[in-house]
C-alpha cells in the first residue's frame, strides 16, 4: 500500500505539471476556438530564462521567476500580435493548428540557437532532501509544484468569475460576434489569452525545471502531454483541463511502475484513443460547442491556381529533363544524398496532400506510417531473409491495416480532434519503436539493413537509387493526378470546403476520407521502407513526431492541393542545412518561420505562386484569334 501511495504522490506531481500546461491550452481555446501548439515552447522559455538568471546573473529564485515570466509573456504577445491573431481572420481551424505547430518549431529553433542543444538542470528551490511522512518520501519541489498549481487555479478562477476582464473573455468564448456588438475588443482579448497562456506556461516550466532535464526540444514534450491532458478532460472547461492533467499524470506513473517505463507513453496514448472513440469532446464536456471542420466566418479554403494545359505540359517536360540531368550536374556526395532524401519524402508528401490538401483533414501521424514501413522492411530483410521488394510490400500491407484500424477512431472525428488522434497514433508508434527492442533495436536503432534490390540488380549506388525514386515519383504523380481529376478528387475537394454540405449533396464522406487516408498510409510506408534501405539504418529519432511536423511544413511551404508542391518544400528544407552548412543550427528556426510565413503571406505555397506566374505568362504569349467569325448563312 505504501508503494502505491508513493506512486500516486509522484503521479500528482506530474499531473499538476500537465494540468498547468492544459490550462494554457484551454484559455486560448475558449477565446479563439483554436489550439495553440506553441504552449510548450512558453514553458521552456520560462524555465531556461530562469536558469540563465540564476546561473549567469546570480539572481534569487523569486527574481528569476519574475524576470523569466515577464520575458516569456513579452515573447508570447509579440508572436500573437505578428502571427497568431492575424491568422485567426485568414485561416481555417485546421490551418491555424498547423500555424501554431510552426510557431512551436520556430520557438524551439530560437531556443536551440540561444541555449544550444546541451541539457540543463536546475537545483530544487528548497534543497534536495525529501520529506518523509508515514514512510512516504515527498520531494520538496513537489510542494512547490502542487502549491503553484493551486495558486494558478485560484487566480484564474477569480479572473474569469469576478472581474470585468473575465466577463469579456467569457463573452468571446461563447459568441465572439455578439461580444463585438456589445463593445468587446475581441482582438485584444485574443492577445490577452495568449499572454495569459504564456504566463501560465512560463510558471509551469519554472517550477517543474528542477524535476527534469531541460533541452531545447523539451517544449515539445510539454505540448504533447498538455494537449493530451486537455483532450482527455475537455477543451472548453478549466476544471476538465485540470482533471485531465491529474488523470494523465497518475496513469503514466502507474504504467511506469507496474508495466514498463518504455510503454508508459503507449498506455497513456491508448487511454486518449479510447476517450476520443467514446467521448470525443472529453470526459467533462463544456457548455459551448462549435463546428470543428470550418470556421464561423470565412469558411472557403484558398483557391489553388491550376496551370493551363499547354503550360502544364511544357512545365512537366522541363521538370522531367532537369530531374534526369541532376546526377550529371550534382556529384555524388551530401547534396545528391539530400536530393534523394527529398525525393523519398515526396512519396509520403503526395499521400499527405490527398488528406490535407484535397480533403482538408489534418494528419500529424504520417511519419508513424513511414516508421511502420521502415521497421517492417528492415526487420524482414535482416532477420528473416526476405527480399527487399516483398519486405516493402509487407510493410505497405501492415501500414494499410494500421490505417484501417485507426480509422475506427478518426473517421468519427474532424478538426483538431482528428489532428490529436493522428498525433497520438504517431506517438504510439514512437513508443513501440523504443520499447520493442527485439524487433526495432530500441533507442539504438536497427542496423545492417541492405540496399533495395530487384532480382540481381541492386540499387546500392546513390545514382541508381536516385533514378529508382525518380521513376516512382513520376508514376505516382501521373496516377494520382488522374485520380484527382476524377469524381473522387472532386468529392475530396467538396469535403475540404464544407464536410456537412458535401454529405448533404450525397457524397459518401466517410468512404472518401477512408480511401484518401489509406492511400496516404501506403505511400508513407513505401517512403519509409526506401528511407531505411537508403540509410541502411533506422532509429526512432529518424521518423518520430518531429518528422511528421516537418512533413507538414514541407507540404505547406511547397503548396497544398497541388500534388507536386511537396517536392519544392521537401527539397528546400532537406538541402538547406547541407548547402548552408555554417547555418545548420538555424534549420529548426527557419523551418518554423517558413511555415508561418507560408500560411500568412504565401498561402498558395511555392508551386502555387509559380503556377500563378506561369499562367500569367501563358496568357500573355498565347496568340489571340483576331479573325472575325463569318456568319453561317453567308459561308460557302
Amino acid at each position: 500500500m505504501t508503494e502505491l501511495i508513493q506512486i500516486i504522490v509522484g503521479g500528482l506531481q506530474v499531473g499538476c505539471i500537465y494540468a498547468l500546461v492544459a490550462l494554457g491550452f484551454s484559455l486560448v481555446y475558449r477565446v479563439t476556438n483554436v489550439i495553440n501548439l506553441g504552449q510548450g515552447a512558453f514553458c521552456m522559455l520560462g524555465a531556461l530564462g530562469a536558469y540563465t538568471m540564476q546561473v549567469s546573473f546570480g539572481c534569487g529564485p523569486l527574481l528569476s521567476l519574475a524576470a523569466a515570466t515577464v520575458f516569456t509573456v513579452v515573447v508570447g504577445v509579440f508572436v500573437a500580435y505578428v502571427a497568431f491573431v492575424p491568422g485567426l481572420s485568414r485561416l481555417s481551424n485546421a490551418n491555424m493548428l498547423m500555424l501554431s505547430a510552426g510557431l512551436l518549431t520556430m520557438l524551439e529553433g530560437l531556443i536551440l540557437v540561444v541555449w544550444g542543444s546541451q541539457p540543463y538542470a536546475m537545483a530544487p528551490f528548497s534543497g534536495e532532501k525529501p520529506i518523509s511522512t508515514l514512510g512516504i518520501l515527498v520531494p520538496t519541489q513537489e510542494f512547490w509544484i502542487i502549491g503553484t498549481t493551486c495558486l494558478v487555479i485560484a487566480c484564474l478562477w477569480y479572473l474569469i468569475q469576478k472581474t470585468s476582464l473575465g466577463q469579456a473573455l467569457r463573452a468571446c468564448a461563447e459568441n465572439p460576434i455578439a461580444a463585438t456588438l456589445m463593445g468587446v475588443n475581441v482582438t485584444r482579448m485574443q492577445l490577452f489569452s495568449v499572454a495569459g497562456a504564456a504566463l501560465i506556461g512560463s510558471v509551469a516550466g519554472i517550477v517543474s525545471a528542477p524535476a527534469m532535464s531541460l533541452q531545447f526540444d523539451t517544449g515539445r514534450l510539454f505540448t504533447i502531454q498538455g494537449f493530451i491532458a486537455v483532450a482527455i478532460g475537455g477543451l472548453a472547461s478549466f476544471p476538465a483541463a485540470v482533471a485531465g492533467g491529474l488523470l494523465l499524470g497518475i496513469v503514466s506513473q502507474l504504467a511506469t511502475a507496474y508495466v514498463s517505463s518504455l510503454f508508459s507513453n503507449a498506455i497513456s496514448l491508448a487511454l486518449l484513443l479510447v476517450v476520443l472513440l467514446f467521448r470525443p469532446n472529453g470526459l467533462i464536456s463544456g457548455r459551448t460547442t462549435r463546428r470543428q471542420d470550418v470556421r464561423e466566418e470565412p469558411r472557403v479554403w484558398k483557391h489553388v491556381t491550376r496551370l493551363p494545359v499547354r503550360a502544364k505540359w511544357l512545365t512537366a517536360a522541363a521538370g522531367l529533363i532537369l530531374s534526369l540531368l541532376v546526377p550529371v550536374f550534382i556529384p555524388q556526395g551530401s547534396v545528391l544524398s539530400g536530393v534523394i532524401i527529398a525525393a523519398i519524402f515526396f512519396i509520403a508528401l503526395m499521400g499527405l496532400d490527398l488528406v490535407m490538401g484535397y480533403a482538408g483533414q489534418v494528419s500529424l501521424g504520417q511519419a508513424g506510417f513511414m516508421a511502420i514501413g521502415g521497421y517492417t522492411a528492415g526487420y524482414m530483410t535482416t532477420q528473416l531473409g526476405v527480399s527487399p521488394l516483398w519486405a516493402l510490400l509487407s510493410g505497405a500491407a501492415l501500414s494499410l491495416a494500421a490505417a484501417l484500424l485507426l480509422s475506427t477512431v478518426t473517421m468519427r472525428l474532424r478538426g483538431l480532434y482528428l489532428a490529436l488522434a493522428t498525433l497520438a497514433f504517431g506517438l504510439l508508434v514512437d513508443s513501440c519503436a523504443v520499447g520493442l527492442v527485439d524487433i526495432t533495436g530500441g533507442p539504438s536503432g536497427l542496423v545492417g539493413i541492405p540496399s533495395f534490390s530487384l532480382g540481381r540488380f541492386s540499387f546500392d549506388a546513390p545514382v541508381s537509387m536516385y533514378y529508382l525514386v525518380l521513376t516512382l515519383n513520376v508514376i505516382l504523380l501521373i496516377s494520382l493526378g488522374g485520380l484527382m481529376r476524377s469524381s473522387f478528387g472532386r468529392s475530396l475537394q467538396a469535403i475540404r470546403t464544407d464536410q456537412m454540405a458535401a454529405a448533404a449533396l450525397g457524397i459518401k464522406v466517410v468512404r472518401c476520407k477512408l480511401i484518401a487516408f489509406s492511400i496516404a498510409a501506403v505511400l508513407a510506408s513505401v517512403a519509409g521502407s526506401l528511407y531505411s534501405y537508403f540509410f541502411h539504418f533506422l532509429s526512432p529519432d529518424m521518423l518520430g513526431t518531429r518528422s511528421s511536423l516537418e512533413l507538414v511544413s514541407m507540404l505547406v511551404i511547397g503548396g497544398e492541393g497541388t500534388l507536386v508542391g511537396g517536392l519544392f518544400g521537401a527539397t528546400l528544407l532537406t538541402l538547406m542545412p547541407t548547402i548552408f552548412q555554417p547555418l545548420a543550427q538555424w534549420k529548426t528556426f527557419a523551418s518554423g518561420a517558413l511555415l508561418v510565413a507560408a500560411f500568412l503571406y504565401l498561402p498558395e505555397g511555392i508551386w502555387g505562386s509559380l503556377a500563378r506566374y506561369l499562367s500569367v505568362l501563358d496568357r500573355r504569349f498565347r496568340p489571340s484569334n483576331t479573325t472575325p467569325a463569318i456568319p453561317r448563312e453567308i459561308q460557302p
